[in-house]
């Protein structure tokens, strides 16, 4: 999971594109952030939740 937890891979993050301008914010607590930030309110993606499940059967060979 250490691998995986940061903003960019949360079901609340989004990006917005304006102007040539691109803002990275979560939706969740209603901020600017950035993807490599890191909070305890994180919630993975379906496909981040495929991976790391997939890691942990693979370390546990």
């Amino acid at each position: 999971m250490k691998n995986f937890h940061c903003c960019a891979t949360c079901i609340h993050f989004e990006v917005v594109k304006r102007l040539g301008s691109t803002r990275y914010r979560c939706r969740r607590l209603g901020f600017e952030t950035r993807p490599h930030y890191r909070f305890d309110c994180w919630d993975p993606r379906p496909d981040i939740k495929k991976l790391i499940k997939k890691q942990e059967d693979t370390s546990s060979r």
